[in-house]
Order: structure tokens, then C-alpha cells, then sequence
């Protein structure tokens, strides 16, 4: 299958570059000029990723690269000349999955394009077995007072509404559909559909501290040296 790459870049002469190395490479390359070309070349198709330069005329990349995130998953690999630490930090903080600094070498680029397609491929099949499990449970699962609906991805304490990131609520299904089980970090990251290079067993280890602020945070017990266990009785 060849995946839409869409090439966001004010200088023509990098768009040439990237289209002619990508192109032979098999995939399908499409370009933009600013914001306004990257919609109407968004809208017009499929995209899978986005090369997307920080310092465009108009809207910037990482305004761009916020509002693309808040519409859709397609994978965002920015690309600048400046090689600052915070400029880093703020793109992954916008949404972007990856980050390289002019001037790079095609093959570099390359290969951070395949490992997050190759990423996402692996974020959809942990997607799709998620909701295979979810399907086959009741849409309501109860413990300790909550009420997970799993349709709706809400959580309820009574009539209080908890409101839950993707990835807590992802975590805390896992837990709900395998209780007083020990779920180890590894299991409990296939679990979760982030897909950022950088996530490890530490993003784990934040996402239950997230969940025991609140929760009952007795309702997640640590099993040093093997992971995490859900000491709840669960219905549903």
C-alpha cells in the first residue's frame, strides 16, 4: 500500500527534494506552501502524514500542527531550522509525533517517516483489539461505586462525571476488563493507543498516578518488580 505524505514547506526547492526522494521511495507525495494549501490538500484526500515546517508564512507549523491534532491522528513529523530544546518540547506538547532540524539527511528522514507509520499500524491494531474486548463486554462495567460506560468512554462516580484523557480511559478499561489480575507495564502499554517514540514504561507509571488522584487510589496496587494490579470487584 502507498501511504499520502503531504509535504508542508514554503521553499519550493525542499518540496522538490523531499517529493523526488520520496516518490521513488513508493510513496505518494503531495505539497503545500502554507496553512491554507496544507487544508484544502488535507481535505481533498486521505493523508497518512505530514511533514510539517515550523516557519511558514502565516499561520505557523506549530499552531498548524495543534488544530491538526484537535481534527485527526494523521501522523505530524515537524521539521525546522532552529535545533532548540524548547522548540522540541513545545511541537510534542502541539501534537507533532517526531521532530528533525535542517539541515537533515533524506535517509535519516526516511527512516523516522517508516517508524511512525510503522508505529501507527501498531496503535491501530492496539485500537482494534480494544474494542473487540469492549464489544464483548456489557457497556457498563461497575466497581467500587463507579460506573464505567464503555461505549460512551465516560466514567461516573454517582451523579459526578469524571472526565478521563483517551489514555486513562484506555487504561482503566484494561484494568476493568482484567481485575485482580497483575497486568505488567509492557501488557498495560499494548493497551494504550499513544505512539509517540518516546513513551516507555514510565509514561505508564504517570497515566495510574493520573488515575489514583482520581480515583480511590487504593483501587491500584503496585507489584514491585511486576507491574500493577486492580484490587476491585468488578460487575459487568
Amino acid at each position: 500500500m502507498a501511504y499520502n505524505v503531504l509535504v508542508v514547506d514554503d521553499e519550493a526547492v525542499i518540496r522538490a527534494r523531499l517529493k523526488g526522494y520520496f516518490e521513488k521511495e513508493g510513496y505518494r507525495v503531495h505539497e503545500a506552501q502554507d496553512g491554507e494549501q496544507m487544508w484544502n490538500e488535507f481535505n481533498r484526500q486521505h493523508i497518512d502524514l505530514i511533514m510539517l515546517d515550523i516557519n511558514l508564512p502565516g499561520v505557523d507549523g506549530l499552531s498548524l500542527a495543534r488544530e491538526l491534532r484537535s481534527r485527526s491522528d494523521v501522523g505530524i513529523i515537524l521539521v525546522t531550522g532552529r535545533d532548540e530544546a524548547i522548540d522540541k518540547i513545545i511541537g510534542l506538547e502541539m501534537g507533532a509525533d517526531d521532530y528533525v532540524t535542517k539541515p537533515f539527511e533524506l535517509r535519516e528522514l526516511l527512516v523516522r517517516v517508516k517508524n511512525l507509520l510503522w508505529r501507527m499500524s501498531l496503535v491501530k491494531k492496539a485500537e482494534k483489539a480494544v474494542v473487540e474486548q469492549l464489544d464483548q463486554k456489557d457497556d457498563e462495567i461497575s466497581f467500587d461505586n463507579y460506573v464505567l460506560e464503555l461505549n460512551s468512554r465516560k466514567l461516573r462516580y454517582g451523579d459526578e462525571l469524571i472526565k478521563l484523557t483517551k489514555a486513562e480511559f484506555e487504561l482503566l478499561a484494561a484494568f476493568a476488563l482484567h481485575p485482580q489480575q497483575v497486568l505488567s507495564r509492557e501488557r498495560l502499554m499494548q493497551q494504550t493507543s499513544h505512539r509517540n517514540q518516546d513513551v516507555n514504561d514510565r509514561t505508564i507509571d504517570v497515566i495510574i498516578r493520573r488515575l489514583r488522584n482520581k480515583l480511590n487510589a487504593e483501587l491500584f496496587v503496585t507489584v514491585h518488580g511486576e507491574g500493577y494490579l486492580f484490587s476491585a470487584s468488578v460487575d459487568g
